[in-house]
């Protein structure tokens, strides 16, 4: 007897193939040749989108497995809050008993730490390999480990933080700052950093606000950054509900008072970064004092505070003389990532000096391959013909599929040729 073919599908990591099989009525419970549920085995893969639909087709999280667990238990096992928030269900209808067990268990993991749990697990007492990943499925990062077999992510204290939120347990902001600081590599792009800093921002209320503002004055530098980003995102959680920001006001004043006031670079870079979210004329002439910065992280944040005159919907903008002049300069940084972020402004750019082809085309052969792109997007959406020899000097991209509109813009650039002399030819 061949092999079900949900079963084909979920080990392959088919998407679409899985949401027609269970559309047409395949058995979401259906397990493999040696009895492990599907939805086990997308656990196992680390593959939330699919876990996602066999739950919303009808396979159970809750259900007891012949070794003690449940498919959410080993949810929380593996590490990975994007696969819990799959399985996650109504939390009016979860027992209490299952509320105190998952708990129970992502607090274990989170107190004793992935590394002491893994040789628990394993009675291994090796090296754990440890490699960072990208969890493409929520644009966020993880260091994966892996120890006699068994491979987790780090997102315990993540997941811990998720479930209290889920059952109506909500932590103070000092708690889960410490919670979040306590990593050992603690940064926005890491998952369980981003799971924090969105959990209380999604509280939207004065209480939040306060107590975030509040770690400004905190000693540790890591708190105070910490803050900077919970009042971003409580701004911009408000603002996407297309009413008024109740915080937008006091944000402004406070993060124009911070900055004027930090010392440490990363939090300084996030108080820029943060008023890129206003318009406000004392925005870019601070921003513009920190051209000459020696912090790279904060040179690069310039751009988020320069003052746009006018913008299509397309993204691109016209920027200020004086915020014109300040992307120039970026652009010959000596610092790579500085220079990443001045193409991508200039690229976008909708002002008319020839400085701004000259700048992107000396940045065709940067040692940073988004540079380059960037920089060949740019020529060719100014119809400048060096883009189409700077394609060539790209390389090879890796995920071509979500960089393609950028990378076909030498083609659209000759379709734009050649309807223009085709034009000219007829008239």
């Amino acid at each position: 007897m061949g092999k079900d073919p949900l079963i084909t599908a979920v080990r392959s990591g088919d998407e679409n193939a899985v949401r027609i099989l269970l559309d047409d009525g395949a058995d979401p419970e259906v397990l493999d040749e040696q009895g492990t549920p599907a939805l086990c085995l997308a656990i196992s893969a680390f593959n939330s989108t699919i876990a996602g639909c066999l739950v919303g087709g009808g396979a159970d999280a809750d259900r007891r497995l012949p070794d003690g667990t449940t498919p959410l238990l080993r949810a929380v096992d593996s590490g990975s809050i994007g696969l819990v928030h799959s399985l996650l269900g109504d939390a009016a209808r979860t027992s209490e008993a299952t509320r105190a067990e998952l708990l129970a268990r992502a607090r274990r993991w989170h107190e004793t730490g992935p590394v002491a749990m893994l040789r628990e697990r394993t009675g291994v007492s090796d090296v754990v390999e440890g490699v960072r990943i990208r969890d493409r499925e929520w644009t966020t990062e993880y260091h994966e480990l892996r120890l006699g077999g068994l491979t987790v992510r780090d997102g315990h204290p993540g997941i811990l933080t998720l479930l209290e939120e889920h059952f109506g347990l909500h932590l103070g902001v000092d708690e889960l700052a410490d919670r979040a600081c306590a990593l050992e590599y603690p940064d926005y792009e890491h998952a369980v950093w981003s799971e924090i800093v969105h959990t209380l921002a999604r509280r939207q209320d004065d209480e939040t606000w306060e107590a975030a503002a509040a770690l400004r004055r905190h000693p540790d530098p890591l708190h105070r950054r910490f803050g900077a980003e919970v009042l971003a995102c409580l701004h911009l959680a408000a603002d996407l509900t297309n009413l008024p920001s109740p915080f937008e006001q006091r944000m402004l004043e406070l993060f124009l008072d911070w900055a004027e006031q930090e010392q440490n670079s990363d939090v300084l870079a996030e108080t820029l970064a943060g008023l890129s979210h206003h318009e406000d004329p004392r925005i870019e002439p601070l921003g513009l004092s920190y051209l000459a910065h020696p912090a790279p992280r904060v040179r690069a944040r310039v751009l988020s505070t320069l003052r746009v005159v006018n913008s299509e919907r397309s993204g691109r903008k016209t920027f200020t003389s004086e915020g014109l002049s300040a992307l120039l300069a970026l652009a010959r940084d000596t610092d790579s990532s500085v220079r990443h972020v001045a193409c991508y402004g200039l690229a976008h750019s909708l002002n008319p000096e020839p400085a701004v082809e000259d700048t992107l085309a000396g940045l065709l052969d940067d040692e940073n391959q988004q540079t380059r792109i960037w920089a060949v997007y740019g020529l060719a959406t100014r119809d400048d013909p060096r883009c189409i020899d700077g394609a060539d000097r790209v390389g090879p991209v890796d995920e071509y599929e979500s960089w393609s509109w950028i990378l076909d813009a030498p083609s659209r650039y000759e379709q734009r040729l050649r309807e223009r002399e085709a034009t000219a030819t007829t008239e």
